[in-house]
């Protein structure tokens, strides 16, 4: 369940440009805003399953644009790289001094900015 709001939150956050006014809107309401469809409805003088039909299609169509190009995939890739190499730089920081102790913290400053 909780997957499931971090995948749609990231779909969002990556594609929600991508979405017509009415999709990005209604979508953002329910899962951001936490309306419900009975609110979106009356708010837009439409039915609650037009609402959830609106929801859905924006739903799939991002979807459908991460299934073809991958963009949250690798970002989660590069995001789990990002931190394993940082786990190896702070052990790589305990074990040296001087000048190469230095170069640990530089290389670490610069992947932080990017996280």
């Amino acid at each position: 369940m909780e997957t499931d709001r971090v995948m749609r939150s990231m779909l969002f956050d990556f594609y929600g440009e991508l979405l017509t006014d009415k999709q990005r809107e209604y979508f953002d309401l329910h899962y951001n805003e936490d309306f419900s469809l009975a609110e979106i409805a009356e708010q837009s003088g439409i039915s609650r399953q037009g609402v959830w039909d609106i929801i859905r299609r924006a739903e799939a169509a991002m979807t459908e644009i991460e299934e073809k190009t991958g963009l949250i995939k690798r970002f989660a890739e590069q995001s789990e790289a990002l931190a394993r190499i940082k786990t190896e730089l702070d052990e790589l920081d305990k074990i040296t001094d001087g000048r190469a102790k230095e170069l640990v913290r530089s290389v670490s400053e610069k992947l932080e900015i990017l996280k």
